[in-house]
């Protein structure tokens, strides 16, 4: 199977503009279980309430009554199911949850779907890519800085991007690269199944569910083309100076080398997202001056250089050991927020727990936060972040008894009250 999508992959970049009109032969048992193992088998149920573990009981004999009902035409996308999950700020944000069977047809597709447009895609997008990273667009971000030549900065946030997706651009835009009736009337199913809340099923005509494998194949393919391409084809050769593109799914910031080129890029990317059902965030567009010369421009008008959050770091221009222009990259205040609310909540929920198990867990907590944000210059703030975290542990620990001995004298000298120290897992990013 891996030697069909390769050659796929291979004709995709050979010839940009062709159709593939034969990709559902593709969908064979053997396919569908050689992607079952490259699953996460430890999602949620669907509406259905099937686990994964009951659903591979069968494996091999599921497969192919999957199959024989996408041949027969009979195989039906059922609705996913809708949860809310915190966002931060008392926020939540939708998501859909579908069946298994259903997530691993939907997984199978994407993988085709991938060998395809991963030809298409263009090296400023770097959300749910194989191979690809929030630390490589957040290199690349910096380079545009420190070798670039960009003085402004454009950053946005698109309205609840996932729930405004045009079905029927979509599908026109599937339609330049997948011509396979199968695979294209397989996509309409689930973009029309819908979603389940509280046993009431709703369809729009609009939004991907945020959840099923194929959403986000889906999400990047809508932007390839409403902003991708008309950046990179349409608008950027029109441009006096430098201008670059970063983009991480539907979270994107412009770089710009001249003042006006990032101002007629603001006026003019209102209307070109309003032409596919997207509306920007006002509260949340700015455009601001950035890079090497930012402090002598804002200091004639009595300013200091603005800052700005991508993908959960707060960019700073900053002055480096020997004077020189540097980008300082540390976790905004949002990213820090939501991660001392979720040990919170963890913590409320788990009090009783032995101390060595929370230990444990609030390590392994630590470790994932100190991962992402590990870069150079987050140091600091990432010894806060584990001050903080103790600071709770203790409130936590000295709320099971009104005796508690629990001071920090003698917690500093216990081995289960140790927590791990940051790391720069990233500091060359």
């Amino acid at each position: 199977m891996s030697t069909e999508l390769d050659r796929i992959a291979e004709k995709a970049r050979r010839e940009p503009k062709l159709c593939f009109t034969a990709l559902a032969h593709l969908l064979t048992p053997e396919f569908l279980v050689d992607t079952w193992g490259r699953m996460n088998r430890r999602g949620a149920s669907g509406i259905d309430g099937e686990t994964t573990k009951e659903f591979e009981q069968d494996l091999v004999q599921r497969c192919r009554d999957i199959v024989e009902r996408l041949k027969a035409n009979r195989y039906q996308a059922p609705p996913v199911r809708r949860v809310e999950i915190p966002k931060g700020e008392g926020k939540t944000r939708p998501l859909g949850i579908p069946t298994v069977e259903d997530r691993l047809v939907q997984r199978a597709v994407a993988r085709i779907l991938e060998a395809i447009y991963e030809a298409d895609f263009r090296d400023s997008s770097y959300g749910f890519r194989p191979g690809r990273s929030p630390h490589q667009a957040l290199h690349d971000l910096r380079g545009q800085f420190i070798a670039g030549k960009a003085g402004y900065v454009f950053e946005t946030d698109i309205r609840g991007y996932f729930n405004h997706i045009n079905h029927d651009w979509l599908m026109k835009m599937l339609a330049r690269r997948v011509g396979d009736p199968v695979i294209l009337h397989l996509i309409g199913k689930w973009l029309g199944a819908g979603v389940m809340i509280n046993g009431v099923v709703t369809r729009t005509g609009e939004g991907t569910p945020q959840g099923g494998p194929i959403s986000p194949l889906l999400a990047n393919v809508y932007l390839h083309y409403v902003l991708d391409l008309w950046f990179e084809q349409r608008f950027r050769g029109t441009c006096q100076g430098e201008a670059h593109l970063t983009r991480f799914a539907d979270d994107f910031v412009v770089c710009f080398q001249r003042k006006p080129d990032a101002e007629r890029f603001a006026a003019e990317i209102v209307e070109r997202m309003g032409k596919f059902g997207l509306e920007l965030a006002e509260e949340k567009t700015r455009l601001l001056a950035f890079g090497r010369y930012a402090r002598e421009r804002e200091a004639g008008a009595g300013r200091k250089p603005g800052t700005f959050d991508f993908l959960g770091f707060t960019h700073v221009c900053g002055i480096g050991a020997h004077g020189q222009f540097v980008v300082v990259r540390i976790p905004c205040v949002k990213s820090c927020r939501k991660f001392l609310d979720r040990v919170h909540l963890w913590l409320k929920a788990h009090q009783h727990w032995r101390r060595r198990d929370q230990q444990a867990h609030l390590a392994r907590m630590l470790n994932g936060f100190y991962q992402y944000f590990g870069l150079n210059h987050c140091y600091p703030k990432l010894r806060c972040i584990r001050s903080e975290v103790e600071k709770q542990w203790v409130r936590s620990l000295r709320r099971r008894s009104q005796r508690h001995r629990l001071f920090w004298t003698y917690l500093r000298s216990r081995t289960w009250f140790a927590l791990p120290k940051p790391i720069l897992a990233h500091a060359t990013v």
